[in-house]
């Protein structure tokens, strides 16, 4: 079959059609009909491509395609002006999350604010750190106890009613807007909650509902497809399935029991989840992250991990975007093999993505204190699609998964699984020496396979230094909590700061008190926000002023320094595997970073800084002082610069 043929004759067919059904709406509105219908014109083949490929063999299939159409042009029509203008900007501005201004905040709308309100009043302190991008986490619905930290969603259009409504976020989302905020939220689209309306449904015996998910009579084809499947959260169930005894069915559970995969080989279900993703970006959303990617296609056989068909649904979505809310991109959450990882990052699929090698190297640099395997890795692995860009942080709300290639390991020698239960050994302090203070998550006695959870100050070594060493310690713990911050500031992509770590935020055990979370090691690193702590960020006497007042520092030069936008990075190799570097540049401006991974002095040749600053006279943008590749350059512990040539 033609498909673009195909594609041309099932459009000329449906158009009319569209037409006659939005009659009213164009007869008042024609210029914005015809903006519509441009944007359905240039990505519609690209979808259906997609949409046959996924779902032709099904009878109905062209009625599920004229219906998805109605579904595009009832969320345009529904579109507010002010999201519109957005739409236009930034389709004449397709880089604009390129930026050198762009900077990431994420957090708990409760945990750090109490409700939606309150995060409107926080406004202020937002601009004042500097974000241009705020990611509240799972705000939607959820079952009361254990939810997953918001993630088994109950509803993807009603607000948890402990923190708000629906009209406060669109409230909160235009108020963000009008200060350059834009507004990220989860879309957790692999699975529903088993409170969901669908799944209520499925559970009452609705066999259409019942097609919305995987769900079997028996462990024939459990058994069947376990073969072939890795456990997600060995603690929380064995294998990917759960049984019900009230429908008397085994359902498809990779992650946890209330969370039911949705079955997308119904076309049923994409269409309605592209309403669901329709109506968020109307509600003023910005950004979605895609939640659990690798996990959306099932496949007989295989680890139904990061299958072809995955892909395919994340573009499809993509084009849908483009036609009803061409303002809306994507991120990708995908916590795999860092091959698999990039395959999600392309302007038709996921326009940036979370660099979880990057965050996992940092903290596995800091523990070694030789930048090999990080500097081979980025070497080998940063370089994406130059219209997107990485997501960089140093932690997030999740566990600290070692998610380096074991291929690159072999080339310097290092065995994977080895290196991996020394990492788990030094970050929970089980390790002669280490510095750090976290806790397992999710250990697997069966593989020894494990991850870390810890907030970024107790990881670095805070925790430690305050309740057991000295006042250097906490300073060197300080001097890595910036180090692994300059980085990301600086290496090119939005920065992401996981809030409360500005402010030297220490585990919270607490957690083990509370019945919901205490088999969740998670928590600890999801405190509430101490406000006492933020009202001391200015006094440079405290830990939270001497951090804070560096890393605002830090976000201020980012701001100011045009090379650090733009996806253009080189990775250095150079002669000293206690120092990791690259070049930043960006037209004529180009900046030269080298970092300090090991609490000794580093000394680096005049010589091999000329090599790559390109240049004999430079100003270290971080200290403001002058350097001469005459002499060499001595970089304290922990210390990093910022080098610029002057001339």
């Amino acid at each position: 079959m033609d498909l673009s043929r195909e594609a041309k004759r099932t459009l000329d067919r449906l158009q009319p059609r569209l037409r006659t059904r939005f009659a009213d709406y164009i007869a008042g509105h024609s210029e914005d009909w015809q903006k519509f219908e441009s944007r359905l014109s240039r990505n519609f083949e690209d979808l259906f491509r997609i949409l046959h490929h996924l779902y032709g063999t099904h009878y109905d299939f062209f009625y599920h395609i004229e219906e998805l159409l109605e579904v595009l042009a009832v969320y345009w029509t529904q579109r507010n002006p002010e999201l519109k203008l957005l739409d236009a900007d930034r389709e004449n501005h397709p880089d604009w999350f390129q930026s050198n201004q762009m900077l990431g905040g994420v957090c708990y709308v409760d945990l750090f604010a109490g409700n939606l309100k309150g995060i409107q009043q926080k406004i202020p302190y937002f601009k004042e750190l500097g974000l241009t991008y705020l990611h509240l986490m799972p705000l939607f619905r959820c079952p009361e106890g254990e939810n997953d930290g918001g993630y088994a969603i109950s509803s993807y259009r009603e607000v948890n009613p402990a923190i708000g409504s629906m009209g406060e976020l669109s409230e909160l989302a235009q108020q963000l807007r009008k200060e350059g905020i834009s507004l990220v939220l989860d879309f957790v689209f692999n699975h529903t909650s088993n409170e969901h309306e669908w799944a209520l449904k499925a559970r009452a015996g609705d066999p259409e509902y019942q097609a919305y998910y995987y769900m079997f009579d028996d462990r024939t084809m459990p058994d069947a497809y376990e073969r072939t499947l890795r456990e997600i959260f060995p603690e929380e169930h064995p294998g990917a399935f759960t049984y019900f005894p009230d429908m008397g069915k085994w359902v498809w559970t990779t992650f946890h029991s209330n969370q039911w995969d949705l079955n997308y080989s119904n076309p049923v279900v994409f269409n309605r989840m592209a309403e669901e993703m329709l109506f968020l970006a109307n509600a003023g959303v910005e950004v979605l992250r895609l939640d659990a990617v690798a996990f959306l296609w099932k496949q007989m056989g295989t680890n139904c991990e990061n299958l072809p068909e995955a892909h395919l649904l994340i573009q499809a979505f993509n084009s849908i975007a483009r036609i009803s809310a061409p303002s809306l991109i994507f991120k990708s959450e995908a916590i795999v093999h860092p091959d698999e990882v990039v395959r999600y990052i392309h302007p038709k699929e996921c326009q940036i993505s979370y660099n979880p090698l990057l965050m996992a190297l940092l903290w596995n640099t800091l523990a070694t204190r030789q930048t090999d395997l990080l500097t081979f890795s980025m070497q080998e692995r940063f370089k994406i699609h130059p219209d997107c860009a990485w997501v960089n942080y140093v932690r997030c709300h999740d566990d600290i998964g070692w998610t380096f290639s074991d291929e690159d390991a072999a080339q310097l020698g290092i065995n994977g699984f080895d290196h991996r239960r020394f990492l788990n050994d030094f970050y929970t302090g089980k390790f002669p020496g280490s510095f750090a203070r976290g806790l397992p998550f999710q250990e697997n006695p069966r593989t020894g396979d494990a991850r870390i959870s810890g907030t970024c100050a107790s990881l670095a070594g805070l925790e430690k230094a305050i309740y057991e060493e000295t006042e250097r310690e906490v300073e060197l713990a300080l001097r890595r909590i910036i180090l692994i911050h300059s980085v990301i500031l600086s290496i090119g992509g939005i920065p992401l700061i996981y809030l409360g770590d500005e402010v030297a935020t220490l585990n919270d055990y607490r957690y083990r008190e509370d019945p919901a979370k205490v088999r969740d090691s998670r928590w600890v690193h999801r405190p509430f926000a101490d406000w006492e702590k933020y009202n001391r960020r200015f006094d440079e006497t405290t830990l939270e002023g001497k951090l804070y007042t560096r890393l605002r520092k830090l976000i201020e030069l980012r701001k100011a320094i045009s090379a650090f936008g733009g996806a253009e990075t080189e990775i250095l190799s150079l002669r000293s595997k206690h120092l990791f570097s690259y070049v930043r540049q960006k037209r004529n401006e180009r900046v030269l970073a080298i970092c300090n991974f090991s609490e000794q002095p580093q000394i680096i040749d005049g010589n091999e800084i000329r090599l790559h600053g390109l240049g004999y006279h430079f100003v270290d943008l971080v200290s403001s002082q002058p350097y001469s590749t005459i002499n060499a350059l001595m970089l304290e512990p922990y210390q990093f610069v910022w080098l610029k040539v002057v001339s």
